[in-house]
């Protein structure tokens, strides 16, 4: 298995890049966001890697970090998306908004990514919910913001869900919420309540 490569960014071709390394030019399919992330040609780099191997075809995978790599092999898990779909998918929503939108719910934000449908998001919803921490993704949004540390229950959940019925994107409601500084006895009212206060200020 290769797990990552690294080598010289060689050229860009029309399904990603080309990495020379130890001599050998490996052709990676990478998602545009890892595209905009690069270099200039000539420059090094490092990818982590996923290898398809089929019987009419072989394909190398590029991500820049850890983090997107796990994801993808998550994605691809999931029945009905292959690794072509996984990567429209991650150039479409960043790992976070992904992460955010599958703990949420928000089957509109995934359908985003072309050719992934209702029917295949919601699935994506199911099989995948389990596989993040929402404590963990709300801490790590948190923390990119400078906002205090959230308490994350069920309530909190809850009401996350509750503003997304009423018309809020998984990135608004969540927003609204992990800024109210709720405590871990607060009921779903009392935190949509006071996010409620939070929405008007936004």
């Amino acid at each position: 298995m290769i797990y990552y490569i690294r080598g010289i960014l060689s050229e860009y071709t029309e399904e990603g890049i080309v990495v020379e390394a130890g001599g050998v030019g490996y052709s990676l399919i990478v998602p545009t966001t890892v595209l905009s992330e690069l270099p200039s040609p000539g420059e090094e780099v490092r990818l982590y890697t996923y290898f398809q191997v089929a019987e009419d075809m072989q394909k190398l995978y590029g991500f820049l970090t850890r983090e997107e790599r796990e994801t993808f092999l998550l994605l691809i898990k999931v029945n009905g998306i292959g690794p072509k779909l996984a990567v429209s998918v991650l150039s479409a929503i960043s790992v976070e908004e992904l992460r955010i939108a599958v703990i949420t719910g928000d089957v509109k934000t995934l359908s985003r990514a072309p050719g992934l449908g209702k029917k295949t998001a919601e699935k994506m919803i199911l099989e995948l919910k389990d596989k993040f921490d929402a404590a963990k993704v709300v801490e790590a949004v948190a923390g990119k913001s400078g906002d205090a540390p959230v308490v994350v229950t069920d309530a909190f959940t809850e009401a996350v869900a509750a503003l997304q019925s009423l018309g809020y994107s998984s990135s608004e409601a969540l927003k609204a919420v992990r800024a109210v500084p709720a405590e871990d006895d607060w009921t779903v009212d009392e935190i949509l309540q006071a996010a409620f206060q939070k929405l008007a200020l936004f």
